[in-house]
């Protein structure tokens, strides 16, 4: 389930790819099989401590994808070198950090001079209204910190010497998705409407039919649950 679109990004291959706050790493694993060496960052050690496995499994099964290595480390401060990365992935982590800005000038710095940064975020309106109807999904422990406004977002970025050059909305299913758990209970999975809807996103995911795609990607501008945008170090920013 990817945030970012490989189109916005450009070509992968034989660049140095930084998955800032990777988590899981999907989007690690991702540009690993799109031929890019990548470096997936976390805090957590339980997020990332699976993630090396994973990248020689992809080498693996197939050669032609790039190395994958795992550093636990705080997003204030990383441990590279200034302008080491060709592209840095940010995927909902934002939300997460309390000082924002010091985190998006790390990502800045450590981005090569036009190296491409990709950030996403929570959209601000459903977001909104999971906060109304939950306090149990944001006050968690880990939880969002923050709601973002696009001019909020963008802002940050622009202020880090960063210019945007496109951006969209992503993951239009997931909206009703948190939608039901914020209702039913956000830890409450024997909901029968939960189940149902959780049982559709997997199969989905695991599918990925054609034709549901291309209804998320309609549905995207109206209901996406995400706000990406894609901005170049150095550049003059277009929107």
């Amino acid at each position: 389930m990817l945030s970012v679109r490989a189109s916005a990004l450009g070509e992968l291959a034989g660049k140095l790819v930084l998955d800032f706050g990777a988590g899981g790493g999907r989007h690690a694993f991702w540009a690993a099989t799109q031929h890019a060496s990548v470096v997936a960052v976390d805090l957590a050690f339980d997020e990332i401590v699976n993630a090396p496995p994973f990248f020689d499994a992809l080498i693996a099964e197939d050669p032609e994808n790039g190395k994958g290595f795992a550093v636990q480390a705080s997003g204030l401060q990383l441990p590279f070198a200034c302008g080491t990365f060709d592209v840095v992935i940010a995927s909902e982590v934002f939300e997460h950090i309390s000082d924002d800005a010091s985190a998006m000038a790390e990502i800045a710095r450590v981005v090569k001079p036009e190296g491409v940064v990709c950030v996403t975020v929570p959209r601000f309106f459903p977001e909104a209204v999971y906060w109304l109807l939950s306090a149990d999904y944001h006050n968690a422990p880990g939880g969002h910190l923050r709601i973002y406004r696009r001019s909020q977002i963008i802002r940050l970025v622009r202020k880090a010497g960063l210019g945007i050059y496109s951006s969209h909305h992503a993951h239009a299913f997931h909206t009703p998705y948190w939608l039901i758990r914020c209702l039913v209970g956000v830890a409450n999975t024997d909901s029968r409407l939960y189940r149902m809807y959780h049982r559709f996103l997997v199969w989905d995911i695991t599918k990925k039919p054609r034709y549901t795609a291309m209804l998320e990607r309609f549905l995207n501008p109206i209901g996406g649950k995400s706000f990406v945008l894609y901005a170049r170090k150095g550049s003059s920013v277009l929107r």
